[in-house]
């Protein structure tokens, strides 16, 4: 059940899209935004990710884990980061914009996972469904739903998220914590 509705939808693609275009042609790294002129339901404090897509590859995503500011300007501010500010890519140019798609990923909160063993944790994680922070020792990842279109199955999924946290693929430790949440895709 999706919780937004189609103008709602329209509108959060929309504020992706001209924060972009907005700092593309004026140098700066925000865009005017009245909090006023948004439904009350967008102004409600909601984390989000921002993915751009270039020919069906990745060609940005920035996004934030725990609400703390209004989702318009949650969007505003991943949009502009995933376009200017992945250090895994260069920054998006006026040129190639035209040919990024902008996906918006708004998560619910991260709820804790409870496990001792990585078999339990593995048996708790619902393909598809589920995104996963991990974090042990300083080192945190995370994979957001949508990433099951990538790596769908379970172990797999698990190893590349440790590696992308900066672990071992095949690490464990007692101090492992995991947490999950959902998110809404916004294309």
């Amino acid at each position: 059940m999706q919780e937004f509705d189609q103008n709602e939808r329209k509108i959060l693609l929309e504020i992706a899209r001209n924060t972009i275009t907005y700092c593309l042609e004026n140098d700066t790294t925000a865009m005017p935004l009245n909090l006023q002129d948004f439904p009350e339901h967008l102004r409600a404090p909601r984390a989000c990710f921002v993915s751009l897509h270039e020919n069906q590859e990745l060609r940005g995503c920035i996004g934030s884990l725990q609400a703390h500011q209004p989702l318009v300007i949650d969007v505003m501010h991943n949009a502009y980061n995933a376009a200017f500010r992945d250090p895994r890519f260069h920054p998006v140019t006026a040129a190639e914009f035209h040919e990024i798609k902008i996906e918006i990923s708004v998560l619910s909160q991260p709820e804790a996972m409870h496990f001792s063993s990585e078999d339990e944790l593995q048996q708790q994680i619902r393909p598809g469904i589920d995104g996963l922070i991990l974090t042990d020792n300083g080192y945190r990842g995370t994979f957001l739903p949508v990433v099951w279109e990538q790596i769908p199955d379970k172990h797999e999924f698990l190893q590349h998220l440790k590696m992308k946290a900066g672990l071992p693929a095949n690490c464990w430790s007692n101090t492992l914590k995991v947490e999950r949440y959902t998110a809404e895709l916004i294309d």
